[in-house]
């Protein structure tokens, strides 16, 4: 029966736990997008809390992206040193971290066939850069209507190459990235993707649309496939009470495809987790507010102090600088 504390293998690396840290943006990237000190301490203190895999925030990998404030950037070669400071320092405390690649914001509809192409090439490029920065991996983000989301989602996406239309063709680019990753990097390196399961506006991404990109990737071969939404951060959220935003739709996809399904969302105690891990076929558990409040959680859940996380989601913390909760250190 699984539990948040078991090891596991995902791809080429082990997992000291079931527990993700979801990538969580903090505003903290140099004038130029490079790593920073303040970012490299954040993700230090996460990983010495004891979750197994970190996922960085949103980082842009093409030079000429939506900019947004305080946002890493990874179009070429000169940010490589930076990042193997980060990834350095996360495995020092034991953890494992995977690059989330982006892009913020562009067309869609309006590109020609080959310059889709050269956005899945932009991504294989990514893939093969954070390898060399010494990343265990990258997730696509293809959420919160950022730039891939957009592609899958009718709402957007209007084509009629191969890259519209229906659900399968919307989904496409998602399965070439995928194949563009993977042959510009080593075995076992970890590809995973972020997902929107509800674009939550009428005429968006439906939940069989969900279920088909996730199909298909699952049968390219993506190593893990995280469940979100077009809304995150849901306030008011209580233990034991109404936990997980998006459990519905991770419990399908995972009855549905043999690859690992994370599930991120409204978690706060260690009793549902378990429930969650023990009853579905969902393999992990991603905490973004828990971790912002207590970056220490999991070691203390770990240890046995198995009272809920001291998070009230009040969301506070999206409107401090790098994300620090006004709570913390308080109760």
């Amino acid at each position: 029966m699984k539990n948040l504390f078991d090891e596991t293998k995902l791809g080429g690396v082990t997992l000291r736990n079931r527990a993700w840290r979801s990538a969580t943006w903090l505003g903290l990237a140099g004038r130029n997008g490079e790593i920073t000190n303040g970012i490299i301490r954040t993700y230090a203190e996460l990983a010495k809390g004891g979750a197994a895999m970190l996922v960085t925030g949103l980082t842009s990998i093409a030079e000429d992206d939506a900019a947004i404030g305080g946002e890493a950037m990874f179009y070429d070669d000169q940010f490589v040193a930076g990042h193997r400071r980060l990834t350095d320092a996360v495995h020092d405390e034991g953890a494992k971290i995977i690059m989330q690649t982006a892009m913020v914001d562009g067309l869609v509809d309006e590109l020609a066939t080959a310059e889709v192409e050269g956005v899945v090439r932009q991504f294989g490029e990514a893939a093969a850069r954070a390898e060399r920065a010494g990343y265990d991996g990258v997730q696509i983000h293809a959420a919160h209507f950022f730039y891939l989301s957009k592609f899958i989602s009718p709402l957007f996406n209007h084509r009629t190459d191969r890259f519209g239309g229906s659900a399968e063709r919307r989904a496409r680019i998602l399965v070439e990235i995928l194949a563009s990753m993977r042959e510009r990097t080593s075995h076992g390196f970890v590809v995973a993707i972020k997902i929107n399961s509800d674009d939550c506006q009428p005429g968006g991404v439906t939940l069989d649309d969900f279920l088909t990109a996730g199909r298909l990737l699952s049968d390219a071969g993506i190593d893990a496939i995280e469940v979100s939404a077009n809304y995150t951060s849901r306030p008011n959220v209580r233990a034991g009470v109404n936990e997980g935003s998006f459990l519905p739709a991770a419990v399908r996809l995972a009855a549905s495809v043999d690859a690992p399904v994370v599930l991120v969302g409204g978690l706060r105690s260690l009793e549902t987790v378990n429930e969650i891990l023990a009853r579905t076929r969902i393999e992990y558990i991603a905490f973004s507010r828990p971790l912002i409040r207590e970056p220490n959680l999991i070691n203390r859940w770990r240890t046995g102090d198995i009272r809920p996380a001291a998070c009230v989601s009040c969301n506070a913390c999206y409107r401090t600088p790098g994300h620090i909760c006004i709570f913390a250190g308080r109760c």
